[in-house]
């Protein structure tokens, strides 16, 4: 571990606290040049660091800027974690390390998405130090059938994090997006690979984007009247406690994937139930289907009723409140 991943890990353990430079330097067994000069670098990275003469150096209550250290301040554990400032997609990313055998658990963070991914090949806006965008590597030992609950799982375990690091009420657009305050705050895209000669799940790659605060430039004009934030100020730290709060609540809700104990705080969250919707069809959605969403069945498709009275199931595709158009 370099010094300056050593001072940020101490400055971590010690946020809101002065420690002085010499006291760094004897933790760290270097010099107060190097301890400096590691300042500057974090410093760079967009932490904030206050110096204070017979002092020392404090990191701010109000730097929120992800890092490991920061991540395994409340996670804790050994899975493999990678953070970056900026990349094409987490996604992406991490189906390169899947393909060379990482392991099951490994989690990728950054703190910008330049290339950022959605459902049916859409776009997921990512802007730099605003959100949390997270992908999780998983290698679930189920049939096919039970990996589609990833997806609606991931849900409930945004929803919780949501709930108990910001506060927020956060609701559940079928299948795969999270609104709070009726915009949407995070989308998740579940990508799988099979096995050509058995036809069995490989590994599958959980991907989750949270709009935590609003971008500096706001939302780019086709999503301003879709797309919000959870909150609408900065918080100390927030972006890693809330990566880590998503991961920990996955994780705990994976370990019992087949037994669907996460369907009753799934439909609790479900938005729409008992009301009148479309459910879009054709290119681009173009086609409307009028409909009463009514639940959610045991594998999470969404139960609607129709105009002439009959029922269906939806798989896959998308919806819309009949109100809103």
């Amino acid at each position: 571990m370099t010094i300056k991943e050593q001072l940020r890990e101490l400055l971590e353990e010690n946020r809101g606290e002065f420690i002085s430079g010499e006291d760094i330097a004897k933790r760290l067994y270097c010099t107060r040049g190097a301890v400096w000069k590691a300042i500057k670098a974090l410093r760079g990275e967009g932490l904030r660091i206050t110096a204070v003469t017979n002092r020392g150096y404090c990191l701010e209550d109000s730097s929120d800027v992800i890092s490991e250290t920061g991540i395994r301040r409340y996670l804790g554990g050994e899975n493999k974690i990678i953070v970056l400032k900026t990349v094409g997609s987490t996604n992406a990313y991490l189906r390169e390390l899947a393909q060379k055998g990482a392991s099951e658990g490994t989690l990728v963070i950054s703190s910008e998405q330049t290339s950022g991914q959605g459902r049916r090949g859409r776009a997921f806006f990512s802007p730099a130090d605003t959100g949390v965008y997270l992908s999780i590597l998983l290698r679930p030992k189920v049939a096919v059938n039970e990996a589609v609950k990833i997806t609606s799982l991931a849900a409930v375990a945004v929803c919780f994090a949501l709930e108990k690091e910001c506060g927020v009420q956060p609701e559940i657009k079928w299948v795969n997006d999270i609104f709070v305050g009726g915009k949407k705050a995070a989308g998740i895209l579940t990508e799988a690979a099979f096995d050509m000669e058995n036809g069995a799940l490989d590994y599958a790659v959980l991907g989750i984007g949270i709009n935590v605060y609003p971008p500096e430039n706001d939302f780019p004009e086709e999503l301003s009247g879709i797309a919000g934030a959870v909150l609408d100020k900065h918080f100390g730290d927030l972006r890693n406690r809330l990566a880590a709060a998503v991961y920990e609540q996955f994780m705990r809700l994976y370990e019992k994937l087949p037994d669907n104990s996460y369907l009753d705080e799934y439909r609790k969250r479900l938005m729409w139930r008992g009301e009148q919707i479309f459910v879009l069809s054709g290119a681009d959605g173009k086609d409307k289907t009028p409909a009463v969403l009514l639940d959610v069945d045991e594998n999470c498709a969404l139960k609607v009723r129709y105009e002439n009275g009959s029922s269906g199931t939806l798989t896959s595709g998308e919806i819309t409140i009949m109100r809103k158009l």
